[in-house]
């Protein structure tokens, strides 16, 4: 038979292995969730990062859309969206052309930059531009389908191609005047002066 002291001795040491086992299961269940967390938040292709706003906390919108308030076929595509996200505030919405805005509030894009081709900006402040912000704008509001061809790399280089050609041409295929016009009208109205691209002249308000 087995003694106290022999039986006691056996217990304590089942105990402390009992103790060891348990804590290099925890240690290893912590590592696993670290490495779990860190590929989690493993860097994402984006290359362009900038806040997307003056707060540093997330804002509650997806997918913020620059587009140009004056431009009518932008406006009705903008009514589309605004239409389909249907007060969700998943899409947010910002006029270019409208005299307050302002680039700060839109990772640094002026509006020069934003006029020249189209802008949008990710909820963590990553810039999109071209074909992509379309994909991304119908996305945010559940119709982003539209879109899927935008995954098939070749597609979405050949849509960006005949996008950028609108871009560049659109102002005058609108009968809108230049991009440069637009410029000195814009800085004209932020100067203080009322002006308008079609004016000889910029009179004080």
């Amino acid at each position: 038979s087995i003694d106290f002291t022999t039986r006691h001795t056996m217990r304590s040491s089942l105990g402390l292995a009992n103790r060891v086992s348990i804590a290099f299961a925890r240690t290893n269940a912590s590592k696993a969730l670290s490495v779990k967390h860190a590929r989690a938040f493993r860097p994402g292709s984006m290359v362009v990062r900038a806040g997307a706003g003056s707060s540093a906390a997330t804002p509650s919108w997806e997918f913020r859309l620059l587009f140009d308030g004056a431009c009518p076929l932008c406006v009705k595509e903008v009514n589309f969206l605004r239409a389909k996200d249907a007060g969700r505030g998943r899409l947010s919405l910002v006029d270019l052309a409208s005299d307050d805005y302002d680039p700060k509030e839109n990772a640094g894009i002026d509006y020069e930059t934003g006029m020249k081709t189209i802008h949008g900006i990710d909820s963590t402040g990553g810039v999109f531009t071209g074909v992509e912000v379309f994909q991304k704008a119908y996305d945010a509001v559940g119709i982003g389908y539209i879109y899927a061809f935008t995954k098939i790399p070749a597609l979405l280089k050949a849509a960006n191609a005949i996008y950028d050609v609108w871009a560049k041409y659109r102002l005058n295929v609108t009968a809108r005047g230049s991009l440069e016009e637009h410029l000195k009208a814009r800085a004209a109205v932020l100067d203080g002066k009322a002006c308008g691209i079609d004016a000889k002249e910029c009179v004080e308000k």
